[in-house]
């Protein structure tokens, strides 16, 4: 496991790839970009996991330190790094990290 530090570029909310509802968090680090997300939030008919998207969009807000996604664009955070993936992202100072992996368990 690793830590960085990271600057969000760009993100999305959309639900134009795979006919479902998904998140994606470019971040730039010393080693280059790196994406985070990308979980299957909502599918149409209730194929998703109830209440995924609203944990991933409410955790992601609060771990960065914003309330709108819009102003998720340029924050400094930490990532947590898993043989080359960011399985986690977390405030830049405090102690606060989102784990979707994780809390999404708790959802089951």
């Amino acid at each position: 496991m690793e830590i960085k530090n990271a600057m969000i570029k760009n993100v999305s909310l959309s639900n134009a790839d795979h006919g479902c509802l998904s998140s994606f968090i470019q971040v730039d680090h010393d080693e280059g970009s790196q994406g985070f997300g990308g979980y299957q939030l909502y599918t149409p008919n209730n194929r998703g996991r109830l209440g995924s998207a609203g944990v991933f969009i409410w955790r992601v807000l609060e771990t960065v330190g914003v309330s709108d996604w819009k102003d998720l664009a340029r924050k400094y955070i930490r990532i947590r790094l898993e043989d080359g993936m960011i399985t986690a992202i977390g405030h830049i100072v405090k102690d606060d990290w989102f784990c979707p992996k994780e809390e999404f368990k708790n959802l089951e």
